[in-house]
């Protein structure tokens, strides 16, 4: 299947969708009587009025499965035009899709299935500042999209350290680039901010920030049983690691600066959690695009076709099995 999805033969749109939903197999075998789904924060919803309480269940799983089946094709495109891989092909979305199935939580919907799209585009936006003249407009760009993802799902704020970041792996020093990302995000929260003055409810703007404030959990209560269909993905992610390691000083800069942005794009996606209190396993799909992108390049690049083959026919069926079990 791997060595199928190295080319981008359009028949691979096909096996992709059949595959995004055969990974959906186990939920649509016991759909659950009752799906709740919030698009928007409580301090956004005053914006937009989206029908979604009344969503049938079957309904949330196969929209879900049709975002990610779209996300990855976007994904694939912007990791094709930036050529983070040595050879392009359909492996981005591939890992995507199946990246994005690995938990009962990741195939329903969910804010950070929606926040994904932005993911997505602000890692092609990043992607660019090293192309580009002039980063203050991409970057006032990035700055929006973040405000957006906050409206939506807030730990997306912590994406706001991206924004430096990158410039620090990308550009040298120039205020007007440090600032632009900042006042784009300001842009939007500004217009929220006198939608509440207008309204007398000054007050509760000012308790949007408060999680910034909440102290990283000290203990952990894990079941560990939950999570061991992450033990094959760590390993692909080790010898991913390995196999970048060897080739880097071998690889383009722009390339070695990006795959250095997706490493730190995974690490905040992932420590972001401690920004929501009643936070749900689905936080963690924000992790699925950096993610996706370094077991697709361990893939690209992995030469005995029995083990990188074995490799994966061994996740998918891990994740089915526990997806059942």
């Amino acid at each position: 299947m791997i060595n199928q999805f190295r080319s981008l033969n359009p028949v691979n749109l096909l096996l992709l969708f059949a595959f995004t939903f055969f990974m959906r197999m186990a939920i649509f075998s016991d759909l659950p009587a009752d799906l709740q789904f919030e698009l928007l924060e409580s301090y956004a919803k005053f914006l937009i009025a989206i029908p979604f309480k009344n969503f049938s269940p079957t309904g949330n799983v196969l929209l879900a499965g049709l975002i990610v089946f779209f996300q990855a094709i976007l994904f694939n495109r912007v990791i094709n035009n930036h050529t983070l891989l040595s050879k392009p092909g359909y492996l981005p979305a591939l890992l995507y899709v199946t990246a994005a199935s690995l938990f009962m939580p990741f195939l329903i919907l969910s804010p950070t299935l929606i926040c994904n799209f932005l993911l997505i585009w602000l890692t092609d936006k990043f992607l660019k500042i090293g192309k580009s003249a002039n980063a203050a407009m991409i970057m006032f760009d990035a700055g929006m999209i973040i405000a957006i993802g906050t409206l939506i799902y807030f730990p997306f704020i912590v994406m706001l350290i991206m924004l430096w970041l990158t410039l620090l792996l990308y550009r040298s020093f120039n205020w007007r680039e440090w600032i632009s990302g900042l006042v784009g995000f300001l842009t939007i929260f500004f217009f929220v901010g006198v939608y509440y003055y207008w309204n007398d409810s000054l007050s509760q703007f000012y308790k949007i920030w408060l999680p910034l404030g909440n102290k990283f959990p000290s203990a952990f209560k894990i079941n560990y049983n939950d999570y061991l269909v992450l033990v094959p993905v760590i390993l692909m992610m080790v010898l991913a690691s390995l196999q970048l390691r060897e080739n880097f000083f071998r690889s383009f800069i722009s390339t070695r600066k990006a795959f250095q942005m997706l490493f730190f794009m995974f690490i905040i996606s992932v420590l972001s959690f401690y920004t929501k209190s009643d936070f749900r396993i689905y936080h963690f799909l924000m992790c699925v695009p950096p993610g996706a992108v370094l077991l697709a390049y361990y893939f690209s690049n992995a030469r005995k076709r029995w083990f990188y083959e074995s490799l994966f026919l061994i996740l998918v069926f891990a994740i089915q099995y526990f997806l059942f079990v």
